[in-house]
């Protein structure tokens, strides 16, 4: 893989990645790999960490896995004290994992609510804490948290974006409150990115979602490598002065305006990695 990072960038750093095999998760951790990081996929799929893993592997990177569900309180702290006990650091967190499904608002049930919530606002803020107590308070860190584009509300999406907004108000108060730690907190806002996740929903949704390209500037949809890349420059020390912000990754999408809305072009390119 090549990356317009310097090759040695994290060497001696690790990674503890969430929802890190398969997707932006997953490309976000090849590309820590090829800059010298070890990194750590976690996720409740065992199958595709460990595919993930032996992938990184196989082209000469470092990585770890372990099963994580980070709506089980003890399943994050199982999670912080492997790598503890295999690793003795922490640098980096990447608050990547998330789960939802299209509805609308008026058809999801309490259960459907709560298990969206939980899993991308309550397990952020228990994955935050956790790291924070056990690496960050003494020696410091980063965290970046993937919501989502929820600026102009997010039709079908009520849940999730619900709770992404609720991140991005957490990640203002967690900067603010861990800063004088060494522990700086931002978050990464992708709109609709061409990436495996899409394969979770039904013909008919992704169908709609793969069309969306036409209602942003870019006039396409957005790739894994554009989201990570942007991912690793937060990580990365010409981000240090930059703290509780969110980057949006949407090709302008949260900008539509109807009195002067995208047009069709093939000017904006998604081969530059």
């Amino acid at each position: 893989m090549e990356s317009i990072f310097r090759k040695d960038l994290f060497k001696n750093h690790t990674a503890l990645i969430t929802g890190g095999g398969s997707g932006i998760g997953f490309r976000t951790a090849k590309e820590l790999a090829s800059l010298g990081a070890h990194v750590i996929l976690a996720s409740r799929n065992t199958k595709k960490l460990h595919e993930a893993c032996e992938e990184i592997k196989n082209n000469a990177g470092e990585a770890s896995y372990i099963p994580l569900n980070i709506r089980d309180e003890a399943s994050i702290k199982e999670c912080f004290s492997f790598i503890k006990n295999n690793f003795d650091k922490l640098n980096f967190l990447i608050n990547n994992a998330g789960g939802q499904f299209p509805s609308p608002a008026e058809k999801i049930t309490s259960k459907g609510w709560n298990a969206v919530i939980e899993t991308n606002l309550t397990g952020s803020f228990m994955m935050c804490c956790e790291s924070f107590q056990s690496f960050f308070k003494e020696n410091g860190g980063k965290i970046v948290n993937v919501l989502a584009n929820f600026w102009n509300g997010f039709p079908m999406m009520s849940h999730t974006g619900a709770a992404r907004a609720g991140v991005e108000n957490l990640t203002k108060t967690l900067a603010t409150e861990w800063g004088r730690y060494g522990v700086s907190i931002n978050s990464v806002a992708p709109g609709i990115i061409n990436s495996s996740g899409l394969d979770t929903y039904d013909p008919k949704f992704k169908s709609i979602v793969n069309s969306a390209g036409k209602f942003n500037q870019t006039s396409r949809l957005g790739t894994e490598a554009e989201v990570a890349n942007t991912i690793i420059f937060l990580l990365g020390p010409v981000a240090n002065y930059i703290t509780g912000e969110t980057i949006k990754v949407d090709g302008g999408e949260s900008l539509f305006h109807p009195l002067y809305p995208p047009i069709e072009h093939s000017n904006s390119r998604p081969d530059l990695y």
